[in-house]
């Protein structure tokens, strides 16, 4: 198992601007490639202007295809280009982590 943990942090006051735009415009198209993802998160403490979504896959190889597929999706990269338009993220962090064989993830 893969987990893909993705921090952005956008711009102070944008955080609901920046959760609007991808609820409406991102996230179907990201589920329709890579399902549920396994938590979608939003700071209350630390840094307030940041969330973070971690989307789970089989390895390495599962996460590529999936990524390729999504990246051919023409809503997609519409969504891309609004985000862009946007302006409000200003840094997006990814990790790619396996869980310790003792924590399994149950789905």
């Amino acid at each position: 198992m893969l987990i893909d943990h993705r921090t952005y942090t956008v711009r102070a006051g944008a955080l609901r601007k920046q959760l609007a735009l991808y609820e409406k415009h991102g996230l179907v198209h990201q589920k329709r490639h890579f399902g549920e993802p396994l938590a979608w998160l939003v700071s209350e403490t630390g840094d307030v202007n940041s969330y973070v979504h971690i989307w789970v896959y089989e390895d390495a190889e599962d996460r590529n295809r999936k990524r390729a597929a999504l990246f051919k999706d023409p809503e997609w990269l519409k969504y891309i280009e609004m985000n862009a338009e946007a302006g409000y993220l200003l840094k997006q962090e990814s990790k790619l982590m396996s869980p310790a064989a003792f924590a399994p993830i149950k789905r």
